[in-house]
């Protein structure tokens, strides 16, 4: 019960930092699917402008389906922990005030760092992908149409999202010591790639789901979107950055879970 009510106090924390509530988000998340009923499985993820926004480079349409596609990696990343570190304690920086932890970096070097970094930039990659897709094939990507061409589009989303973020960190994180930054940036891009490969399954997440619990719950915001998100975001990190269990805690992780 302790660890739901921590896991409960964060999982708010995060989505408030896009500045919108739980009941907004799920009325947004069901209004996004009603739109693109007719995209992929997994819709509310990559959802592009529609009508007299289509021409736009950005509207108002464009950055509310960003938002909620980074409230999604948001809270699948923040998810994809307690599959790879079950009872290890994570350091969430500032927010380990909420839980009791001792607070050694507010923010550069922690799990909100990463939370917040990667889930933004991810939602960035994911929409623009998807425009230049549609743009080849002339119609909205979509898995059942095809297939190929959307493993394409995870890899190459998921790679350029998260290549971006390790990126800024390598720049701007003032923990890395002077005259590193280029070798981290490097090794760091490395295992982007190699994570990054172990996430073609995630396109194929709400077929199997559908085959065994029913497709009204894979083509949910949970069967379609979140679920496939955490678990490719476990993989990722956990093949690409070796973070499992004990394995890939940070110096202050490893202090907490002593």
């Amino acid at each position: 019960m302790k660890q739901f009510r921590t896991a409960s106090q964060l999982l708010l924390t995060f989505t408030g930092l896009v500045g919108t509530s739980a009941t907004r988000f799920s009325g947004l998340a069901l209004s996004s699917s009603k739109r693109n009923q007719h995209a992929r499985p997994r819709n509310l993820l990559n959802t592009v402008p529609r009508g007299g926004a289509e021409g736009a480079f950005i509207s108002p349409a464009l950055v509310k389906d960003i938002g909620i596609t980074s409230i999604t990696y948001m809270t699948a990343d923040f998810l994809s922990n307690f599959l790879q570190h079950p009872t290890q304690k994570m350091d969430y920086g500032i927010f380990n005030r909420l839980i009791k932890r001792e607070v050694v970096n507010k923010w550069w070097g922690t799990r909100t760092e990463h939370i917040v970094g990667v889930a933004g930039c991810l939602a960035v990659t994911d929409h623009a992908s998807q425009a230049i897709f549609k743009n080849i094939f002339e119609k909205t990507l979509s898995f059942a149409n095809s297939p190929a061409a959307f493993v394409a589009h995870t890899f190459a989303f998921i790679f350029t999202g998260v290549a971006l973020y390790v990126g800024a960190d390598a720049v701007l994180n003032p923990n890395h010591a002077k005259g590193t930054r280029m070798a981290i940036f490097k090794e760091e891009v490395y295992n982007t790639y190699v994570g990054t490969n172990t996430a073609w399954f995630e396109p194929f997440v709400p077929g199997v789901l559908a085959m065994v619990v029913g497709s009204a719950a894979a083509s949910g915001w949970l069967g379609s979107s979140l679920l496939p998100a955490t678990l490719a975001y476990a993989t990722v990190k956990g093949v690409g950055w070796k973070d499992w269990g004990n394995s890939g805690l940070t110096e202050h992780e490893v202090k907490l879970s002593s």
